[in-house]
């Protein structure tokens, strides 16, 4: 039992590692990423304006900004 808990005392630290596998939709670190110009998208009988902007999404422990980007869609009429 001493052993197990020696073990679990020791304070061992794991170093974190941030990375992301879409860098599309997420970001750590750096400036906010510029966002793009909306878009109208042809979806057959409607069109889509989709607007896409990066956001503050907090930080990790070790202070470096997290970026989200936020995608609103809205119905417009085809032109």
């Amino acid at each position: 039992m001493a052993a197990l808990a020696a073990g679990c005392a020791s304070n061992t630290t794991i170093a974190p590692r941030y990375t992301t596998e879409n860098p599309d939709v997420l970001r750590i670190g750096g400036e906010r990423p510029a966002s793009p110009d909306p878009r109208v998208e042809n979806a057959g009988s409607f069109c889509l304006e989709v607007t896409e902007r990066w956001s503050e999404h907090g930080r990790t422990p070790d202070g470096q900004m997290l970026w989200a980007k936020d995608t609103l869609r809205k119905v417009v009429p085809c032109s």
